[in-house]
């Protein structure tokens, strides 16, 4: 791992990780004095300054991760997450990204991870290092001890020797304020997650990958036209013009699955959805209600967009 590739969120010094506290080294601060952050006896790193929060406990709740935890793992998305892996894999097999023969590793940025059910197969596609963030702490929580479990957590000594995974670094942070050098990362993955390309530029190596999954248009049309008088299509390449000055779009795949939802299942994606605030409280009983006795069908619809970073000339 390299000294650089973490920067401190205060002072954007280098920052150093360690088993018990990262400590930046204080060059860049104009005090010269140090910052410390403690690691978390569940190997997470909150990078998240106070200053920082917009809120007390910023990003998804407890309540929405445990919601989302037994939606995916009930394999609901899962085509999403095969082919999202399959694409990523593909880029890393790639002779442009470093390789063994350089001796160079493969730093990768997973933003706005959540608890990791994207994040843990991600971790088995090719790369080195593996940043999982995200600004909800509860979130990052779950993640990192997932990764334990798999033996994947950047502070184990007993590392899965079977086949290559990366080392899984939990971080909680901003978006817009990511601990990470400069050109340190070689690709990121948002899934349903904000786009920043300002800061992605930053932080992305020449030539570096991005890729982002949305919801496609008719994504789960059946339940919106339930929720709402008023259904908005997604418009999901909105952001493209925002990212064009600094990326190009290589490719564009789109994936889809049919749901057979009981009311447990439908209750869990609605708590893990914007839905759950957005929608009449009324609209929303009355839809639960509506599948007491039978399931209820539906569409997930997926867009996947490729993007590398144009080299500076």
């Amino acid at each position: 791992m390299p000294v650089s590739l973490f920067v401190c969120p205060l002072c954007q010094s280098p920052l150093q990780p360690a088993i018990d506290t990262w400590r930046c080294d204080g060059s860049l601060n104009p005090k010269q004095t140090t910052h410390s952050f403690d690691v978390a006896r569940q190997g997470y790193v909150n990078l998240l300054p106070v200053q920082q929060k917009k809120s007390k406990a910023p990003g998804d709740s407890q309540v929405s991760i445990e919601a989302r935890k037994r939606f995916l793992n009930a394999g609901h998305y899962q085509p999403l997450q095969t082919l999202i892996c399959q694409k990523m894999a593909e880029l890393l097999a790639k002779n442009e990204l470093p390789s063994e023969q350089t001796n160079k590793p493969v730093n990768w940025l997973d933003i706005g991870c959540g608890e990791g059910y994207y994040t843990q197969v991600m971790a088995q596609t090719g790369m080195d290092t593996l940043i999982a963030a995200d600004i909800s702490k509860p979130a990052i929580v779950e993640l990192a001890k997932a990764s334990k479990a798999a033996s994947s957590l950047w502070n184990q000594k007993d590392k899965n020797d079977g086949i290559k995974t990366a080392v899984i670094y939990p971080l909680v942070t901003s978006a817009a304020h990511l601990p990470l050098r400069a050109q340190s990362i070689n690709g990121i993955s948002s899934i349903f997650s904000p786009i920043l390309p300002e800061a992605f530029n930053d932080i992305l190596s020449d030539e570096g990958y991005l890729i982002i999954a949305k919801p496609d248009i008719g994504h789960l049309a059946t339940m919106r036209e339930a929720l709402f008088d008023d259904v908005r299509e997604h418009d999901s390449d909105k952001f493209l013009q925002e990212l064009a000055p600094y990326f190009t779009l290589l490719n564009t795949y789109h994936v889809s699955t049919e749901l057979k939802l009981s009311a447990d299942d439908l209750a869990d994606l609605l708590t893990m959805t914007p839905y759950a605030y957005r929608a009449h409280t009324e609209k929303r009983q009355a839809l639960l209600a509506s599948v007491s006795t039978e399931t209820f069908a539906t569409k997930a619809k997926f867009v996947i967009y490729i993007l590398q970073k144009m080299a500076v000339a």
